[in-house]
C-alpha cells in the first residue's frame, strides 16, 4: 500500500481520487486529504473530503452503495490515486451504477488490450519455429478453434469435478482453465480480425437495448 505522506497533495491539502472496478469501469471522481487517504487504507473502505461539507465521507454511509477498497495506484507525479474498488450496489447518487452517465459508454474490459496488443504483435510475427502464440497463428484459425473446443471441456471439467466442494484448490483450478479458454477464444478472435472488446460491445448493446 501507499504511504499517505509520500503524496503531492495540492494547495488546499487535497488529491484527486479516481474509482474503477476490477474490469475497469470508471465509477466516480472524488478528493482526498491525508486524512481521508489514511482513513480509507485503514479501513477498506474508500474515503473521500467534502469540499462543500468541509469534512471526511466513506462513499455509501448513508446509502450502503459503499466502495471496498482493492487496490491503490498513484500516478507518475503523485498528485492522483487510482482506487480499484468492488461496489456494493450503484454509486452515483442518481441511482445509476457510475457517476459518467452522459456521452459514449465506457470500453469494456480496459486491461484485455493490453493482452491483445501483444496477440496482434504475435500474429503480425507468426512463424511456424516461433512462441507458442506465433506458432498457433501460423497454423491458421481452424487449429486455434480446435483449441477453444479443447480448453472449453476443461473448464467444464473443472466446474463440474468438485461440484460439490468449492474449495480454494476448486476455485484455482476453475479460474486457470478458464483463463485458458479466454487467451484461445481472444486469440481465434483476432485471427479473424474482431476481438474480445466487439463481443463485450454486443452484450452491453443487448444489456442497453433491454433496458
Amino acid at each position: 500500500m501507499i504511504d499517505p505522506a509520500s503524496l503531492n497533495y495540492d494547495s488546499q491539502g487535497l488529491v484527486a481520487g479516481l474509482v474503477q472496478t476490477p474490469m475497469g469501469e470508471v465509477r466516480m471522481l472524488g478528493w482526498l486529504n491525508r486524512e481521508a487517504v489514511e482513513k480509507t487504507l485503514q479501513s477498506g473502505l474508500v474515503t473521500f473530503w467534502s469540499r462543500s461539507r468541509q469534512c471526511l465521507w466513506t462513499k455509501g454511509e448513508s446509502s450502503g452503495n459503499r466502495l471496498r477498497l482493492l487496490g491503490v495506484s498513484v500516478d507518475c507525479d503523485r498528485d492522483a490515486l487510482l482506487l480499484t474498488a468492488e461496489p456494493e450496489g450503484p454509486t452515483c447518487h442518481t441511482g445509476a451504477p457510475t457517476c459518467f452517465i452522459e456521452g459514449d459508454p465506457q470500453p469494456a474490459l480496459p486491461w484485455l488490450a493490453r493482452l491483445e496488443d501483444l496477440l496482434r504483435e504475435r500474429k503480425a510475427t507468426a512463424t511456424h519455429e516461433g512462441s507458442y502464440t506465433q506458432k498457433l497463428f501460423a497454423r491458421g484459425a481452424e487449429r486455434i478453434a480446435k483449441k477453444v473446443v479443447e480448453e472449453a471441456g476443461e473448464v467444464i471439467l473443472a466446474a463440474t469435478k468438485h461440484d460439490h466442494a468449492k474449495t480454494p484448490a476448486h476455485r484455482t483450478d476453475l479460474a486457470e482453465e478458464a483463463a485458458d479458454l479466454l487467451f484461445h477464444l481472444d486469440m481465434l478472435l483476432i485471427s479473424q480480425g474482431l476481438s474480445l472488446a466487439d463481443a463485450a460491445q454486443v452484450l452491453q448493446q443487448r444489456h442497453a437495448a433491454r433496458s
